[in-house]
């Protein structure tokens, strides 16, 4: 199954960032060790100009994996039709004992990179370039990061067998399975919708705080981010116990993966496109606040970051409003007033 186009348009993507932040290794270090705006000797020229270079090369690389994670998720979900006992992607995912941490790791990456990206962009910003020994220490921690999450697709790329009878969402969706989607699954109604939506005002609230009052020095900077951060576990675990039960209509079907099919008019996508790209901006405002103090940077930084939070804002209202209505048009009654 290696030579399914999705698969290896993955692993390309995957490996061959792994060569280019590889190969960019040694730069980063002698970036660390020998970086003095203010020499003017050859090797420091030198290392200016290949910035630039070494530095487009490493965005390009972390943009491709933020594309990968959803070319990632669709591949599941569409191959499931080729294993038996699959109904969606947790089935392909379930094919072998890789599946879930590569789809964890290519998660992390996506994080990791979005924040990376944020960071390179404001440091090409600043007429002196003072983020540059931190992004390079950056990229020489998300080298591992990239090669883990590499390493897990193969190993589970290489192991799937059409001949594996695998197992359905209900078998891992649900209160009685074991492990944290079985908590998730069986957390209460009540105490989910709570935190689901308290978090979602929380950060709501904060990024639009922060839109209307970017001033640095605020603190709402630091709370938007950290609020933003905190909406991720709390949107999946309302999205495991109580709202997928309202878009399938059924008080047992618990998966968050089947939402991306056909049947249930890909309400998936609509639902996590948003809820990343909240979750990635959001946390960027809060990245971009412990900067926020250096002189080169303190005009940059609120502009870009109340550019962040209004991206931030208007995704996960929509995230918001969407789940909202999701909820009001289903016909299952799971609370009883």
């Amino acid at each position: 199954m290696l030579f399914q186009p999705a698969i290896i348009a993955l692993l390309l993507a995957a490996g061959l960032g792994v060569v280019a932040l590889g190969g960019a290794a040694p730069f980063a270090w002698q970036i660390l060790r020998r970086w003095n705006l203010a020499s003017g000797s050859e090797g420091q020229l030198t290392m200016e100009r290949r910035t630039y270079l070494f530095s487009s090369l490493v965005a390009l690389v972390l943009g491709v994996q933020l594309a990968a994670l959803l070319l990632f998720v669709f591949n599941a979900d569409r191959m499931s039709e080729m294993f038996v006992g699959a109904m969606c992607a947790v089935g392909t995912l379930q094919v072998n004992a890789w599946g879930f941490p590569a789809l964890v790791a290519q998660i992390a990456v996506f994080f990791a990179a979005s924040q990376w990206l944020l960071i390179n962009h404001l440091d090409n910003q600043a007429r002196d370039y003072p983020l540059v020994r931190l992004k390079y220490a950056l990229l020489l921690l998300l080298v591992p990061l990239l090669a883990l999450s590499f390493g897990l697709q193969l190993a589970y790329f290489k192991g799937l067998r059409a001949d594996v009878i695998t197992s359905c969402c209900g078998s891992l969706f649900s209160g009685e399975s074991r492990g944290i989607s079985g908590e998730m699954a069986g957390a209460d109604p009540r105490l989910a919708m709570g935190l689901y939506f308290g978090s979602l005002g929380l950060a709501v609230a904060a990024l639009g705080s922060y839109v209307l009052r970017p001033a640095p020095g605020r603190g709402n900077g630091l709370l938007a981010g950290l609020a933003s951060g905190l909406v991720f576990p709390a949107a999946l675990t309302g999205i495991i116990s109580f709202l997928s039960l309202y878009i399938y209509e059924h008080p047992h079907h618990h998966c968050p993966f089947c939402i991306l099919k056909p049947e249930y008019g890909y309400r998936g996508y609509a639902l996590y496109l948003p809820l990343f790209l909240g979750c990635a901006a959001g946390l960027g405002v809060g990245v971009l606040q412990l900067f926020r103090r250096r002189p080169s940077l303190a005009a940059l930084v609120p502009p870009l970051a109340q550019r962040l939070a209004w991206v931030a804002l208007l995704a996960l209202v929509l995230f918001l409003g969407l789940s909202a209505g999701m909820v009001w048009q289903s016909n299952l009654i799971l609370l009883e007033h």
